[in-house]
């Protein structure tokens, strides 16, 4: 499983998700145990924003989302695309994973 942040400084969870242009991606193996495996810097064409949506796009391959806020409309269209979006109020990108998956009800390990 495979679970994108907002970051669009590679730090921290931003918000503005329909704008963010930069996302670390996460994999999950199914012991629970997740990794960073990917840093995303896109173009700003490439912002869900701005995006077509029925262009492929490379946040099509994660399953959740994470971010620091964003509107209706980049949740609706992340769904579209197959990808549930969460809120986090936590500020490192490892830890709110961490609390996304406990949430999910998974048992990790970091």
């Amino acid at each position: 499983m495979k679970i994108a942040v907002t970051s669009q400084n590679y730090r921290t969870v931003t918000g503005h998700a329909g704008k963010t242009r930069r996302f670390i991606i996460y994999e999950v193996d199914e012991d629970g145990t997740f990794r960073e495996v990917e840093r995303l810097d896109l173009p700003k064409e490439m912002s869900i924003h701005a995006h077509p949506a029925h262009e492929p796009h490379p946040l099509d391959s994660v399953h959740y989302l994470l971010t620091a806020g964003c509107g209706q409309g980049f949740v609706n269209k992340m769904e579209q695309r197959g990808v549930q979006v969460f809120i986090t109020d936590e500020e490192d990108p490892a830890k709110a994973v961490g609390s996304l998956l406990r949430q999910l009800g998974w048992r990790t390990v970091h």
